[in-house]
């Protein structure tokens, strides 16, 4: 155990968290090659997957802070939404989303000017040329004038130009979802008289509406259901999310993808490395690690009581509590009902460098940066107020309020 302690120690100068890119990958080094990817001078280079863009800096440094040089982020690619052309529309596979195709095509009478398909690139780009649907010209002999029901007095040479009156929207109008009753007019100079009355119907193509899944969010563009409508999911802290993480509403009246559903986090404690544990948390809790030498501690006794009956607020915010009791080797860490294994329990306690004979609080962020340390109980207000702080948490809290999500 001495061995072990010496060698731990000496690896891990932070206490940063194994670096992790969703949707992407990141190559690490160290400075003199050491097993553990996360000491001081580690240098990460950042790529994201075919199909996502790299937001932030292409290689993070591992500070004498205790934080990486930056934040990166993988987000999907994504082409500008294609406009709707006149007298047609088009259907996408997966709406503007990276190797989505989409197929133009025009209302009978009308001929398509252009590309008939194009595919989102990975330059952020349509291929092809954008399409228009327009009125194919008729042969000359299609142009001389008619008249229905009486032809013109004989003396006029040719047709002299009507007199129109409108009752309705005029012609280029743009018409909403709904019956619109159009009714036209025409009186020539020699007051023949004609009169064309139509409806049209305006009928939206809709999905019909999705939910957000039970302990999760939904956020969609547009009306939530019409066609080419794309509706993204997200789980609240501590759940994950199986399934499709985005939706889109397609010309067939069906959604792509599958119904996404939000399961709860699964702790693995049987892990080698205290790093592991830690990797599971990340982006999906905020961690408040409570450590003591005993049991009988007071201030840990203290600390216990007041989180207890605070469980609501510590959820609402995505907060896991680890403990952490007793000194190497009669010490043991649970969270939850879960107990880590003693040398785990020590990992833990030196990689975040947590004094063994103290009481000690840590506050991590989702992103595993170490946040605040107290050497006495801090209060759940004085939790509550920290943490609502982090960038993170105002999202976080904004779509809590849309769903009603709250403790009182």
């Amino acid at each position: 155990y001495i061995f072990l302690f010496n060698k731990l120690s000496l690896q891990h100068q932070t206490n940063i968290m194994t670096l992790q890119v969703k949707h992407g990958n990141a190559n690490c080094r160290t400075p003199q090659g050491e097993y553990y990817k996360n000491v001081l001078g580690t240098r990460c280079d950042i790529r994201c997957q075919k199909g996502y863009e790299l937001h932030g800096p292409q290689q993070l440094i591992c500070q004498s802070n205790k934080r990486w040089s930056g934040k990166v982020l993988c987000k999907q690619i994504r082409c500008p939404t294609l406009s709707m052309p006149t007298n047609g529309g088009f259907k996408c596979i997966d709406g503007a989303y990276f190797n989505s195709r989409c197929e133009y095509y025009c209302s009978p009478g009308y001929q398509l000017k252009g590309d008939r398909t194009v595919t989102c690139m990975d330059n952020k780009v349509w291929s092809g040329r954008p399409a228009s649907c327009v009125v194919p010209c008729p042969s000359p002999e299609a142009c001389t004038p008619s008249w229905s029901p009486q032809p013109p007095p004989p003396h006029p040479t040719s047709c002299p130009s009507p007199d129109v009156i409108l009752k309705g929207p005029s012609p280029g109008s743009h018409f909403s979802e709904g019956d619109h009753k159009i009714q036209y007019t025409v009186y020539d100079r020699a007051e023949n008289k004609g009169t064309c009355k139509f409806l049209v119907k305006v009928r939206v193509r809709r999905c019909g509406k999705l939910n957000a899944p039970e302990n999760g969010y939904i956020k969609c563009t547009g009306d939530g259901d019409n066609y080419g409508v794309t509706c993204e999911f997200s789980c609240i802290g501590g759940y994950e999310l199986q399934g499709s993480p985005a939706r889109v509403c397609q010309y067939n009246l069906g959604w792509s993808g599958t119904e996404p559903t939000c399961t709860p986090m699964n702790i693995n404690v049987a892990v080698r490395t205290a790093a592991a544990l830690l990797d599971q948390f990340y982006e999906k809790r905020r961690l408040l690690i409570v450590s003591t030498p005993t049991a009988a501690n007071f201030f840990y006794r203290l600390q216990l009581g007041m989180l207890q009956p605070e469980q609501c607020g510590l959820d609402l915010r995505h907060v896991t509590v680890i403990e952490l009791v007793g000194v190497f080797p009669a010490q043991i860490g649970r969270i939850g009902v879960k107990l880590l294994p003693p040398a785990l329990a020590l990992q833990l306690r030196l990689l975040l460098r947590i004094p063994h004979y103290n009481f000690s609080v840590v506050v991590m962020d989702k992103h595993g940066m170490d946040k605040e340390r107290y050497s006495f109980p801090p209060t759940p207000a004085q939790l509550f107020a920290l943490i609502d702080t982090f960038p993170l948490r105002k999202e976080e809290m904004k779509l809590q309020a849309e769903t009603g999500q709250s403790c009182t």
